[in-house]
């Protein structure tokens, strides 16, 4: 009898060895996953991982090594607030109604969600440290009305030191407009706003690394908007004698008038002369190295802390910008360089590392994308769609379509791209249309609107444009 007993609790005992460590690992809470979120501010695809010949850009290059490029992604509104508003809801311009640099999108989406909002209601720390909701044209100009409080357990601002505004530099329009300055400054990276922001981003993740809280920490970099102020040692890195400045092709361009905006603006542009224009080219230029250096130390404070093997990495331009192509040196246009953006995405459980993908997406899904990510749901009747399957296979068919739109006075223009078209309207066609071939146009130089060879295509396009919603 004794030993029967010894062979039945020796079994017992056999049982829960093998049962208690499974037993352990199902009670074991799974950990929610960090975001790092950082938005560049007016940043077009002038980085070296996207090809550019000039920009030296090593960190941000680093990071896409390390994830996923995007090469076809684009902003719903080349306008900082309105691109903003957009992608930090999930829902397209004509929703939010946001389509200027003023109007706080509480005003019209009152009981939105936002996508930190919604990582803070599931536990998450949210922070936003410089511009993530629009500020002002300058980090002097705080703007703090145009926040969104219900969004954030901590919100900061960053400005310039008084040796940080020292430096040689100048407007470039004489004084005529407030756009258009330059300054190769004095001090260090920690004299400018951007500077400071990624100091704190990382005394936050220092924090972060010592408690166990999940966090969705927003670096919201100023640069390369204009003013362009930056450490003079990153105007040194491209001396003018070293750029060249855009020039098309002599007979190609047919732009309806509203392509462009007109009023001072483009005609102060229009006054430049070639060394002005070198002039702003570097500035810019200055400015993109100096906010690659800022991501650069962000992340080496989060593989230094161990943080990165449980943090998704987002790093995005809110939208494009020209730099002289068609005699504009500003965004606000349908055109590729203004609706195009960066954007480069690290996700622990993602499988195709080191690739990029030619694949369309627009901003709006990098919402659901960070919900199905991070295991989250929102209340909130999103717009995009989540292209977390992309960051397994790049080369998936997937979105037939972008869409992108601005507005001139009291009329819109919308632009659809496909893989190889860019069709778009002015005023549903009233004041003009164009029609680009990115399989042998990929600069957008030949208008192909009134190629009879192209009827069916512009037919097609038209239709899908009109899907948009």
């Amino acid at each position: 009898m004794a030993k029967k007993w010894f062979q039945v609790a020796l079994c017992l005992l056999l049982v829960m060895l093998i049962v208690s460590p499974r037993e352990s690992a199902r009670s074991q809470p799974v950990r929610k996953p960090n975001v790092l979120f950082i938005v560049a501010d007016d940043l077009r695809t002038e980085l070296g991982c996207y090809g550019s010949p000039i920009a030296k850009t090593p960190n941000l290059d680093r990071l896409a090594r390390r994830g996923m490029r995007f090469d076809a992604a684009y902003c719903q509104y080349p306008v900082c607030n309105a691109s903003r508003t957009s992608l930090l809801t999930g829902l397209r311009p004509d929703t939010t109604r946001v389509t200027d640099n003023n109007t706080n999108f509480r005003t019209t989406l009152p009981d939105v969600v936002t996508l930190p909002q919604v990582f803070r209601q599931n536990g998450y720390s949210a922070t936003s440290f410089g511009k993530i909701f629009h500020r002002g044209l300058t980090m002097e100009d705080l703007r703090t009305d145009m926040d969104d409080k219900a969004s954030w357990d901590e919100v900061r601002y960053f400005q310039t030191t008084p040796l940080g505004f020292k430096g040689e530099g100048r407007n470039l329009t004489d004084g005529k407009l407030a756009w258009c300055n330059w300054r190769a400054a004095e001090g260090t990276d920690e004299d400018q706003p951007d500077g400071q922001i990624a100091r704190e981003a990382i005394m936050t993740l220092e924090r972060h690394a010592k408690n166990n809280q999940p966090f969705f920490l927003a670096v919201g970099l100023h640069k390369p908007h204009d003013p362009f102020i930056a450490p003079k040692k990153y105007f040194d890195l491209y001396p003018l004698e070293s750029l060249k400045l855009w020039q098309a092709p002599p007979g190609t361009l047919a732009d309806p008038a509203v392509a462009i905006p007109g009023g001072p603006f483009r005609e102060a542009f229009g006054q430049f002369t070639d060394k002005e224009r070198l002039e702003f080219m570097r500035a810019y230029l200055a400015g993109v190295s100096f906010t690659d250096a800022q991501v650069g130390k962000v992340i080496d404070a989060l593989d230094r802390l161990k943080l990165t093997e449980n943090t998704i990495i987002v790093f995005l331009g809110d939208h494009g910008y020209h730099l002289g192509e068609r005699g504009w040196w500003n965004k606000s246009t349908l055109f590729e360089l203004s609706a195009r953006a960066p954007l480069i995405v690290c996700a622990p459980q993602m499988k195709a590392k080191d690739k990029a993908t030619a694949r369309l997406v627009e901003f709006i899904d990098i919402y659901p994308t960070l919900m199905e990510l991070a295991g989250l749901k929102t209340t909130n009747k999103l717009e995009g769609r989540s292209f977390v399957p992309l960051l397994d296979n790049p080369r998936l068919k997937w979105k037939e379509a972008a869409y992108t739109q601005v507005t001139r006075g009291r009329f819109a223009g919308y632009s659809v791209r496909t893989e190889r078209w860019r069709y778009t309207e002015w005023d549903e066609g009233r004041q003009g249309a164009e029609l680009y071939d990115h399989k042998t146009d990929p600069r957008e130089y030949r208008n192909l609107i009134n190629d009879p060879k192209h009827k069916a295509t512009v037919e097609q396009l038209k239709a899908l444009l009109q899907k948009r919603n």
